[in-house]
């Protein structure tokens, strides 16, 4: 039984992620000696599938905290040292929802995600009557703001280490005469990333800052499409830049005074060059997905530091068998800050970016240096089905196509030239596509010949 896929639960309400199914995955993780904090986010149906959840992990005699509608990452920040549940699905639509889980501020890895798919395809036996945990309601929200609002204060950085910021800017309030846009989607980062900003000085003009399980003003997930009219709203309100979040607040996007999407990876590089020359280690590290952009590597090895790269959803997997010190951990649209913790963070990516920009002069002094080349994603579709015989057909079938490249298999298939362009073809783990990316001044010609290669393998495989 798969349950899991590159981000915890997710799927349909209707006939996929019901109260039934909660209650067996919190019958499969709860134990006597466990504590659990439980949340959610703002989606209408999320209260129902608490409340199974909750049922679930009593009965199997764990104790739960509830902690209501919450920030991911604050779920996560207040799991440490117990264990927590989110429900969530993040950027996908409102008739959707899912379940994420962690143990001591780290979502359970592949191993864990297994033990639980097992024990809800064997059922779990609950605990007798009078072993059942008790549940109590506790607050976070606040605990969270003020770990966050320290950290950015820091700039991320190490206590020893010299906050190094301009005579004219206050170590409290960094961000005073700032005036920045965010659009928090009707999401959870309503609750959290203008209270930052706000705490840290700056002039914050929020949009669709009421959380609402419908997404009444634009769809969860942050796109140029979906943001098309915040986008219009900071070019013409002539804000310094802005911020979008998608329906949890584990993903951040950044748009410029012009209103601009600023490209996923060049944001990573940003973050990872900073926090390897910030870093007071021998051997920074940083760890990111096949999928990510050469222009992180080109920065993080101009600031002294190395890349070590895991599967697309295991960043904390790959911070915890990584070779050296992590100083940052990213995915497209996804960071992790190991100071504060293991957990994606959003909000907290929201102003470490916002104090940097602030302390640069503005967002060009750091995008600059970064090496911009043709990128594109591309979403071709596949049955779920004809996923893994048409990976299995392309492993042989792209290197025949482009004899030329350097070919990796760890992370679906990845093929690298000499020139630097490189492409990676994988399955989705929550949606009928084969992802398709690629990177080169040729970006459409590799994109044609790679993309024809994956429809022919997928529909020999559904013939």
């Amino acid at each position: 039984m798969d349950l899991f896929g590159t981000a915890g639960i997710r799927g349909r309400v209707a006939d996929e992620v019901t109260p039934e199914l909660a209650l067996r995955v919190g019958q499969a993780v709860g134990k006597p000696d466990r504590e659990f904090v439980v949340g959610r986010d703002g989606r209408v149906t999320g209260e129902t599938l608490v409340a199974a959840l909750r049922a679930g992990l009593q009965s199997a005699g764990a104790s739960v905290r509830t902690v209501g509608i919450v920030p991911t990452p604050t779920l996560a920040f207040v799991s440490q040292g117990r264990y927590g549940v989110q429900v969530t699905a993040s950027h996908n639509p409102p008739a959707d929802n899912g379940i994420k889980l962690f143990e001591d501020g780290t979502e359970f890895d592949r191993q864990a995600e297994q033990a639980v798919s097992d024990r809800v395809a064997d059922g779990s036996e609950q605990a007798p009557w009078d072993q059942w945990g008790e549940t109590e309601r506790i607050d976070v929200l606040d605990a969270y703001q003020e770990t966050v609002t320290e950290y950015v204060r820091g700039r991320g950085l190490p206590e020893s280490h010299p906050v190094d910021a301009g005579a004219e800017m206050d170590s409290e309030t960094p961000l005073a005469g700032t005036t920045i846009a965010v659009d928090c989607g009707n999401g959870m980062g309503a609750l959290g990333t203008p209270q930052l900003l706000e705490a840290l000085g700056a002039n914050v003009v929020t949009i669709n800052g009421t959380v609402d399980g419908h997404f009444p003003g634009r769809a969860s997930k942050p796109t140029p499409e979906t943001l098309a009219e915040f986008r219009h709203f900071v070019a013409d309100n002539r804000t310094e830049f802005g911020i979008a979040h998608d329906g949890d607040a584990d993903r951040v996007v950044l748009v410029d005074g012009d209103g601009t999407v600023v490209h996923e990876d060049t944001v990573v590089a940003i973050l990872a060059e900073y926090y390897v020359r910030a870093s007071e280690v021998a051997d920074p590290i940083v760890v990111t997905t096949p999928n990510a952009s050469g222009r992180i590597d080109q920065r993080v090895e101009a600031a002294g530091g190395t890349i070590e790269r895991v599967r697309l959803g295991a960043l904390h997997e790959g911070i915890a068998e990584a070779s050296g010190t992590v100083v940052f951990a990213a995915e497209p649209w996804k960071h992790i800050h190991p100071r504060l913790g293991r957990w994606i963070d959003g909000i907290a990516s929201a102003g470490v970016l916002s104090v940097l920009i602030t302390e640069a002069g503005g967002l060009e002094a750091l995008r600059g240096p970064v090496t911009e080349r043709p990128y594109r994603k591309v979403s071709v579709p596949c049955a779920e089905s004809a996923k893994e015989p048409a990976m299995e057909q392309l492993e042989t079938t792209l290197p025949e196509a482009f004899p030329a490249a350097t070919v990796s298999t760890e992370y679906g298939v990845r093929l690298a030239f000499e020139d630097g362009s490189w492409t990676l073809v994988r399955p989705s783990g929550t949606e009928p596509y084969v992802r398709l990316y690629a990177e080169s001044d040729e970006v459409d010609d590799l994109v044609t010949g790679v993309r024809s290669t994956i429809e022919t393998a997928i529909s020999n495989v559904s013939e």
